[in-house]
């Protein structure tokens, strides 16, 4: 299409002009990431919301396109190397929302960079409480706004327990972080299921739970 097109000659430009120290240009970069997450995002792209015959037919023409620019999104973050600090907490919800899309594929090329963005603040601080306040804070209205599910609970895990425990100095941090964050979905689709159930008694303990 004609948006990855332009979005491709973008991320080149970026990597070729505007990345090394002298010529870093963080609002540039910026635009990048929120024009990428706000196209992979939008409505018309969420194939599950289609009919399996407008699906198949948006799949042989086009691909699944989020994949794709998840991605690129991907490639573009592991490309600022030590400028990654500077979009710490501030690009934790727009990947937070990216990761949430129901694919399965974008989920598990784009989860790891959580892993990233938590070593990233943990090598110059010794913690990562900046990234894990944000994105408390954003998974609590993400879930709330109806994204989310027993999937991606898993994927979540699954992904970020590999990676802490590949690092022996985030393993025990990580993990604790990996069970709080999980903990909080868990209760968090609890809630979301029963809001509207009649059943009071049950909500009520949902609500206990996640309070």
């Amino acid at each position: 299409s004609e948006f990855l097109r332009a979005i491709n000659l973008f991320a080149t430009t970026l990597t070729e002009k505007f990345l090394s120290n002298s010529s870093f240009e963080l609002q540039l970069w910026n635009n990048y990431f929120h024009l990428a997450v706000a196209f992979l995002t939008q409505e018309s792209l969420q194939l599950e919301n289609f009919s399996q015959a407008k699906r198949s037919s948006i799949l042989a023409k086009y691909g699944d396109m989020r994949a794709t620019i998840g991605a690129s999104v991907r490639d573009m973050w592991y490309q600022l190397g030590h400028h990654k600090i500077e979009f710490i907490p501030g690009m934790v919800g727009p990947i937070l929302e990216m990761t949430l899309v129901p694919e399965q594929e974008l989920r598990r090329s784009t989860i790891p960079i959580f892993f990233d963005m938590m070593l990233c603040e943990y090598q110059l601080t010794r913690g990562f409480s900046r990234f894990e306040d944000e994105i408390l804070r954003k998974l609590d209205s993400e879930v709330e706004g109806g994204r989310g599910d027993e999937q991606y609970k898993q994927l979540f895990e699954s992904i970020l327990l590999s990676c802490c425990r590949g690092h022996p100095e985030l393993a025990k941090p990580g993990e604790n972080f990996v069970a709080l964050v999980t903990g909080l979905l868990e209760r968090l689709l609890d809630y979301r299921a029963v809001m509207n159930d009649e059943n009071k008694t049950y909500s009520m303990s949902c609500t206990v739970n996640l309070l």
